[in-house]
Formats: C-alpha cells, structure tokens, sequence
C-alpha cells in the first residue's frame, strides 16, 4: 500500500474506500502522542527532581521546554509539509518524536533531559497541526464530521489523559516509562504513515526559497512569549527584569514577523490565510476554547491536589470520567455535526459550558469527589460541542490549497490561548488567595468572640489528649490559621471558575463570522 493508486482518489480528490479511514487513525495517533505528552510529565516532576537534583525552577524548564519548542513549530508545518512533503515531513516528525522520547527515558542529567524535550517538542509541534490538515486534506465534507471526530477524541481527552497516565507509570515503574512508553506507538505510527498515508507528489509547486528571517523573527516572537507565560509567574512577571525583555523582544519579533511575512514574497507563515472570515474568528475563538479547556483541566488537579490532598494517580482518575464523556460525544456528534449548523452547537457548547464553570464556582471546604463527578462529565460533554464544530466551521470553508496553513494558525491559537489562559489563572489564583485571606483575617483578631470561642475549644481538646496548655494554644492557632488558609484557596478557586466561565460567555458574539461548518460547507476548491 506504500504506492497508493490513483483509483483510490475520486474526482475532487478526496480518498476513497477504507483507506481514508486508515490514513485518519495514523493521522490521529501522531496527534494523541503528542498531546498526551504536553501534560504527562506534570505528575512526574517531583519524581524527576528528586532523582536529577534539580531545584524546582530547574525542572519545570522540563515542561517549559517543551511547550515553547511546539508553539514555535506548530505555524512552521505547513511550509514544512509543503518543502519536504506532507508524508515524508509527517513520517519524519514521528520518528524524531519517538527517538528524543527515548533519550528523554535515558536522561541522565537535566541538562539532557531539557534538550531532549525541546527536540520532543519540535517534532510533536510538526505532528498536531499536520494531522488535522490531512484529515481535511482527505475526507470530503460530508464526512469531515467523522474524521475531526476521530482526530478530536486525543486533542479532548489527552490532558485528561496524560496525568493520569503520567501518575499510574511514575508510581508502578519511575518517571523514564512515561517516556518509553511512547516507543512502541510511535513504531506503529510510523508502520502505519508509511503503509496508508498518499504519496507526496512529485511535481514541486513550493518555491524551494527558505526564508530564514521570517523563521528567526518567529522563534524570537513566539518563543519569548510562551517564556513570558511559563515563567511569569515565577518570576513575579514585570517586576522581574529578564520578563520584561523577554516581553520587549516578543511584540517587536511579533511585529516585525508580520510586517516581513506580509512583504515577502516565500513566507515561512503564509499569513494571507487570515483574510478568510471563518478563519480569522475561529481562531480567536480556539483561544478562547485552549482557555477554557487547559485552564479548567489545570485548575481542578490543583483543587483536588491542594485542598481534598488526592494523590496524583487519585487525580487523574477524577478527571477521567470527563475524559470519557468527551470521547463519547466526540463521535456521536461526529455523525450530526455535518448536518447541523455548527454555530448553533457552539453556542449551546459555549453556554454548556459557563453554567458549568459557575456551578464549580459554589464549592466548598465539604466537596468531594461525588460533588466534582457531574460537573466534570458535563464540562467534558460540552467542552466537544465546541471543539468538533468550531474546527468544521473554522477550516471547513477554506480552499483546499490553504487548508494546511490554517490548520497550522488555529491549533497554534488553540496552543497558544491554553497557555495564556493558565498564565492568568494562576496569576489570579495566587491575588484572588491573598485577597480574601486577608479579609478572613480581619474577623480574627483577640477582640473577636467568635474567635476565642474557637481557640478555646481547640485548644481543650488539644488538652484533653494530654498535651499541656502553652503548646495546645499554640497548635490551636496554627489549626485556625490552616482553615483561614484553606477557605481562602476555595475561595479563589471559584473566582477563576466564574472568570472561564464569563469568558465563554463573552466570546459567543463571534459565532456571527463563522460559517455554518457542516451543515453549510462546500466542496472547498482548488482541486
């Protein structure tokens, strides 16, 4: 199957047969294997400090690696695709993918295992976005609803499932089997590309013209910035010197990225994609969604994990059951989203989703895993409503030629808005904390007689155990200042719940310059 026929193509193009369906497996598998990375190392980073001596900022370069090497990539694939060929290039891109895995697993020092995931991260930025491109590439219209869905069950569930995964490994075999564990997918993904994936043709309509400037100006742009969004927070963001460089460097790479790209005529990001409507606010509104998807997914494991002390592996489990929802709504709606105007899925999506951030927003010091369960299954549920017919109504319209390069622009966007959204919620996590401890405490002062009361008793217990009254005092005080503590990371927890969920709601008035995805989508031309 390696040389496919061209009886296998129809008449506009598209694959025929069951071999579309192979092609969007192995398409859908380089993706699931590059997501599930994005989030898997997160449970393991203790493992790994510990066992490297790393200092906390050090290791987290692990994970802020990775993520600045894939965004810097992502825009890059479809020139990449186009240079090289899209099969070779996605072939290519799975085996460094699964060779750096393995000297991730092999790592002995950090320095190595830094390197290593920036090389991860390069390949897998080369996979994500070429893997939805070939998908358009392959299946007509009428059944792209299918295809993204089989493509969109891994981009939905793999930050689910990837700590949990993550916790599993690191706990039953150490933090390398996160990494080996790739191996044996990325062997069948690679078997699989060379059998199914088309041949590139060989008539060369790129221009072999390598623009290395805009492909500098790009990795200073898009590299500071998602240096700033890691590291800000660490760094207290503008009162630190080195982020206020990084952020000086960002928006004049970032302009004179778009004023050269604009200019020449071989651009390394075709940018004139975003003349297309359906494109331009898709993309904006897959920030929106990357907020909402990884800043809610960040957000919970935190709760769990700071507040109801679940371990990592108990983590993960709790997420799991969304993660199980959006797989099943994933392909569901793959079979519906053709024939309904995505728009309207979106918006139910959109609003779905809100009502379920402000339902998180009422949590308590008393929730448990049973009050999370629904919450988070509707989330994932609703979260696919807007995933699946966004993606539809965002690339659907495009002609074929320039699908490539838009896929490239909305799951940068898509990338780009989950790390922006986790850089403001963690910045208002930490402020919002701070503010109402402090409110608590002004009601806890020696004055207060609702205050003694609960030293008072606090401490005849402490007593009444045996310990003497000067350290039951004392312990008294420390137990009254964790539950200030505790009540106020609550309390802020629902804070950033009600911020996603206003967002969402916010971002509904650009379902206005989408099109109708599915239900409205033409046979894209250029074919």
């Amino acid at each position: 199957m390696a040389n496919i026929k061209t009886s296998t193509f129809n008449q506009a193009g598209y694959v025929q047969g069951r071999l579309k369906w192979a092609i969007a497996f192995t398409a859908s598998l380089g993706a699931i294997l590059e997501v599930i990375d994005t989030s898997i190392v997160n449970v393991a980073l203790t493992s790994m400090q510990a066992s490297l001596g790393a200092t906390v900022s050090e290791i987290g370069w692990v994970v802020t690696g990775y993520a600045i090497a894939n965004v810097v990539l992502i825009p890059l694939s479809a020139w990449l695709g186009d240079y090289f060929g899209k099969k070779t290039y996605f072939i290519f891109s799975l085996i460094g993918f699964t060779v750096a895995s393995v000297v991730c697993g092999l790592s002995i020092n950090l320095p190595m295992l830094i390197l290593s995931r920036i090389a991860q991260g390069l390949f897998g930025g080369g996979l994500l976005a070429k893997a939805q491109a070939i998908l358009f590439e392959t299946f007509p219209p009428a059944e792209q609803g299918l295809a993204q869905a089989v493509f969109g069950v891994g981009v939905i569930s793999g930050p689910a499932i990837g700590p949990t995964l993550g916790g599993y490994l690191t706990d039953a075999l150490g933090w390398r089997w996160i990494f080996f564990i790739n191996i044996p997918f990325g062997i069948l993904a690679v078997v699989m590309a060379v059998m199914f994936l088309p041949q590139d043709s060989k008539s060369k309509t790129q221009s072999q013209v390598v623009d290395w400037l805009g492909i500098g100006l790009l990795v200073i742009a898009i590299g500071c910035m998602q240096t700033v969004l890691e590291e800000g927070e660490k760094e207290d963001w503008f009162s630190s010197g080195f982020i206020i460089s990084l952020t000086i460097a960002s928006v004049m790479g970032l302009g004179l990225f778009i004023w050269w790209e604009l200019k020449t005529s071989h651009p390394a990001v075709a940018l004139r994609v975003l003349r297309h409507r359906s494109l331009a606010a898709g993309s904006f509104l897959s920030a929106i969604v990357g907020m909402g998807l990884y800043g809610a997914l960040f957000a919970v494991p935190i709760f769990a994990q700071s507040v109801l002390h679940f371990t990592a592996t108990q983590t993960g489990l709790l997420l799991a059951p969304g993660a199980l929802a959006s797989a099943i709504v994933m392909i569901l709606l793959g079979k519906l989203s053709t024939k309904i105007d995505a728009r309207l899925l979106i918006a139910i999506g959109g609003v779905g989703t809100a009502f379920v951030m402000f339902d998180l927003s009422k949590l308590t010091i008393q929730t448990g895993t049973d009050d999370l369960f629904w919450p988070l299954v509707w989330r994932g549920a609703f979260t696919v409503l807007m995933f699946l017919p966004l993606s539809l109504a965002t690339l659907g319209p495009l002609p074929k030629q320039d699908i490539s390069a838009g896929s490239g622009f909305y799951n940068l966007t898509r990338q780009l808005g989950g790390s922006i959204g986790i850089a403001i919620l963690t910045t208002l996590l930490d402020k919002r904390e701070a503010f109402h401890r402090a409110i608590l405490l002004t009601d806890l002062s020696p004055y207060n007689f609702e205050t003694n009361q609960r030293l008072d008793m606090l401490a005849g217990a402490m007593q009444s155990q045996g310990m003497d009254a000067t350290t039951a005092q004392t312990q008294a005080l420390a137990l009254l200042e964790q539950t200030v503590n505790i009540q106020a990371a609550v309390l802020s927890f629902a804070d950033i719940f009600r911020v996603v969920g206003v967002a969402f709601l916010c971002s509904l008035p650009l379902l206005l310059f989408l099109g109708k995805g599915g239900a409205g989508a033409k046979a894209p031309v250029g074919h």
